[in-house]
């Protein structure tokens, strides 16, 4: 279950103490206007954590520490683009650019460094998703909240006085070489790093990037400079007047990314488009809208954006692929086959368009084709198994070809290979009534009515079977089931009903129902019948 709040009524603190003694896995994610944050955990362990837009990766940091040079990094990005599923701290390490050891001792900086900047957000919002893990970072380490807890409360103290003296981060500060030079104080490691710098030309904001200290390190260091009187401020660093840039487009695209993987859809909404306003020939905007009208179940805004992914990008298969996707669910069967055919021919090898390219098919009552390109999806697939949604088609299109022991075999393979999909489980209900195993469709429906029990075809279905073989008090409840689920489930619903009730000398009741059969179907003769019937009837 999702837990969402307000850091005004809720401190990050709090809400981190609230994972760990509950042991929880999933990712609490941060947003505050424009900023946006992370922390993932594993049995209440912080394992990794980051913030958008921030110099905080590890790349950077390592560059920052001189641990690796920039051309090294790039490197590894450039070895990485090549290879989407490989890691960069393993291309780094398979690089020789440090041991893994060593990485593995900055990865726990950065997730400890990016944890104490968000511990001083004490406005937004956060959201906590259960069961999500991040996707392809490094190796995963595993801290202890309780310390980070301690020395986050550490540093919020110290950052509150070392705010009085560097208030913002365009602030320049100059060395007193001299005094300096004659009273010879005690520095600290982070402080000696700093002297060089601090020649009245670097903000506090260049400083860190400079020094490859983090944030915290140069503030309480050069708070230390500046209350013995060895640093002083001599100026503020020109504003930059904003502008469009790579950076600002840049900026927008990656909080919306990390927005619409924290299912923070209207925040990314918000993002993308503002992606689309300032490069209006952005492909990446159009395609990612797309993808939120999807999850929002707009699927004809879904199309219109796709469309207009697949002409910015040139037609590229995973635009067309959505494309089809989205018309099919709007039911605008030959555009989505022209889409679907369009992105098979650009990416030949792709099974996910080539079972979709087959739903479409099988949508259009096109049986013998949709066999043909469900075939072709087992082998592209090769030793993957196929997804639930293969078996669902596969039993349709047998079907449909009048292959009996192919749907059977189908339907039977689906439900072992997924047992608690409930839409393949009443699939084969459905098949094994119609063979005459009317105990082996009952069971089958129940499995899937334990599994989804909101599905209101897979209790019509069972009330079907009850009531076909006289046991009516259990059909009426599932009868019920399905009514309050789906209201206009089918006016042979509510004749069934209308029928128990009469059996049951409910006849308010029977009048009810088969009034509301005429209502969802006014040619439903029988119910009329009845009706007349309890008119007539003294």
């Amino acid at each position: 279950m999702a837990i969402k709040g307000s850091l005004k009524e809720a401190s990050l603190p709090d809400v981190i103490q609230l994972l760990f003694l509950g042991r929880r896995t999933g990712c609490l994610a941060l947003a505050d206007r424009h900023n946006f944050g992370t922390i993932y955990f594993e049995d209440g362990h912080i394992v990794y954590a980051a913030i958008v837009n921030r110099r905080d990766r590890l790349g950077d940091i390592l560059v920052r520490r001189g641990r690796i040079t920039p051309d090294t990094l790039q490197q590894a990005i450039a070895r990485q683009e090549e290879n989407r599923g490989h890691k960069l701290g393993e291309i780094l390490v398979e690089l020789g650019a440090l041991p893994r050891e060593e990485l593995e001792s900055y990865m726990r900086l950065q997730i400890e460094e990016a944890v104490y900047y968000l511990f001083t957000w004490t406005s937004g919002t956060f959201n906590f998703e259960a069961s999500v893990r991040p996707e392809q970072e490094d190796f995963l380490v595993r801290i202890n909240p309780e310390y980070l807890l301690l020395e986050g409360a550490r540093r919020v103290d110290e950052w509150s006085l070392i705010e009085k003296k560097i208030p913002s981060f365009d602030l320049i500060f100059s060395v007193d070489a001299a005094h300096l030079g004659q009273s010879a104080p005690e520095l600290s490691a982070q402080q000696r790093r700093l002297v060089p710098l601090l020649d009245g030309t670097h903000d506090v904001q260049s400083l860190i990037e400079a020094s490859g200290l983090v944030e915290f390190e140069v503030g309480k260091a050069l708070f230390g400079l500046i209350a013995a009187g060895f640093a002083h401020r001599v100026g503020t660093s020109a504003p930059v007047a904003p502008r469009v840039n790579d950076g600002r487009v840049d900026e927008h695209r990656n909080l919306g990314i990390a927005f619409y993987k924290a299912a923070m859809l209207d925040e990314a909404l918000r993002e993308f488009r503002r992606v689309a306003e300032l490069r209006p020939a952005d492909a990446r905007a159009p395609f990612y809208l797309g993808l939120i009208a999807v999850r929002q179940t707009r699927w004809e805004e879904a199309a219109a954006a796709f469309r207009q992914a697949a002409e910015a990008d040139g037609g590229k298969p995973a635009a067309l692929h959505n494309l089809g996707y989205a018309l099919e669910r709007v039911g605008r069967l030959d555009e989505a086959e022209a889409a679907f055919g369009e992105a098979a021919a650009r990416a030949r090898e792709d099974a996910r368009i080539m079972l979709g390219w087959s739903v479409v098919a099988l949508k259009r009552a096109a049986h013998r084709v949709a066999h043909a390109r469900l075939a072709r999806t087992v082998e592209l697939l090769g030793a993957k198994s196929a997804p639930a949604v293969w078996y669902w088609a596969q039993t349709l299109a047998c079907a449909g070809l009048e292959d009996g022991a192919g749907a059977i075999g189908a339907a039977r393979a689906g439900t072992e290979a997924y047992p608690g999909n409930a839409v393949l489980q009443n699939n084969l209900a459905v098949l094994l009534e119609a063979m005459g195993d009317v105990a082996g469709a009952e069971q089958a429906l129940r499995v899937a009515l334990a599994e989804e029990p909101s599905l209101p075809q897979v209790s019509k279905n069972l009330a079907d079977i009850l009531y076909r073989n006289g046991r009516y008090d259990e059909a009426r409840e599932a009868y019920e089931r399905a009514a309050k689920l789906a209201p206009d489930l089918g006016d042979d619903l509510y004749f069934k009903l209308g029928n128990i009730a009469y059996k049951r000398r409910d006849k308010p009741m029977a009048r009810e129902s088969w009034s509301r059969a005429t209502i969802l179907n006014p040619g439903h003769a029988l119910a009329r019948a009845n009706l007349d019937m309890l008119d007539l009837a003294p």
